[in-house]
């Protein structure tokens, strides 16, 4: 009951006017000083810093116009190859002769463009249908090269035109010449097939590896030129390496995706 009684007392007489008021602790308004600065600061950060944030996806170098993989139209053994790899040829130009049960036949190039890869060999026997070259579609010898990296539907969806891209090269040495430079041309509207791709690319295995997980939208990249370069493009280091890299060359693309303020998160 002491301690009702002494609470009663002070009930009776609150006005303690004699004694001093406490206030908080130095150290705990030191608290809440920095932690009403740190506050400030990270509003101000919100409503005016920027994040940014980039994207990667497979890809590999090319011409616009595509590659097609060109098939045997005939059965036989093939007793004369006239052409060879990385060398040009003409629409309907002979690539290999082919000895049927009807006689020689001639394999021509369904369009003009580039030997890229020869399936069929000097002896060998083909079926109809069988792959026996891939030609790259290329009308001007001197264009350049392109970049196409492929990327599922709703990630390509927040990429724009004129993006940077940052592209590593898989025959390139990425800690001894860096990585390749260049711009978003365009991002395609619609996911790819499969089939789509192998056209385009002239190789199912490419194609299958890139749709892996479902149909992806192609994204176009244009590379920066650099007159001051052996390889004439733009390369993070100052030369580059010393020659062009290859069509058809796989690479990895860093998109770099808009800067955004932090507040624009929060809100719907």
């Amino acid at each position: 009951m002491q301690f009702r009684r002494n609470a009663l007392s002070k009930l009776q007489s609150p006005e303690e006017l004699d004694v001093p008021v406490r206030f908080a602790r130095p150290q705990g308004r030191l608290v809440l000083a920095v932690t009403v600065v740190v506050m400030a600061a990270a509003g101000f950060w919100a409503l005016t810093g920027t994040v940014t944030s980039k994207v990667n996806a497979p890809g590999l170098l090319t011409h616009a116009e595509g590659t097609y993989l060109l098939q045997s139209p005939v059965a036989g053994q093939v007793t004369d190859v006239l052409v060879e790899e990385g060398r040009p040829v003409s629409p309907g130009a002979p690539l290999l002769t082919v000895r049927t049960d009807r006689g020689d036949r001639q394999v021509r190039a369904v369009a003009g463009g580039r030997v890229t890869t020869l399936y069929a060999r000097l002896g060998s026997v083909v079926t109809t249908g069988a792959d026996v070259a891939t030609v790259e579609r290329v009308t001007d010898p001197h264009a350049p090269l392109m970049a196409v990296l492929y990327l599922p539907g709703d990630t390509a969806a927040a990429i724009r035109a004129g993006a940077r891209v940052d592209l590593g090269v898989q025959s390139v040495p990425r800690d001894r010449f860096g990585v390749l430079r260049g711009r978003v041309r365009a991002v395609g509207r619609t996911p790819q097939t499969r089939d789509r791709l192998a056209s385009f690319l002239g190789d199912a295995g490419l194609a299958a590896r890139f749709s892996r997980e479902g149909d992806p939208v192609a994204v176009l990249v244009a590379l920066d030129r650099s007159p001051a370069t052996p390889s004439g493009y733009a390369w993070s280091s100052a030369d580059g390496p010393p020659h062009a890299p290859d069509s058809g060359t796989p690479v990895t693309g860093a998109v770099h995706l808009a800067a955004q303020r932090p507040v624009d998160w929060l809100l719907p």
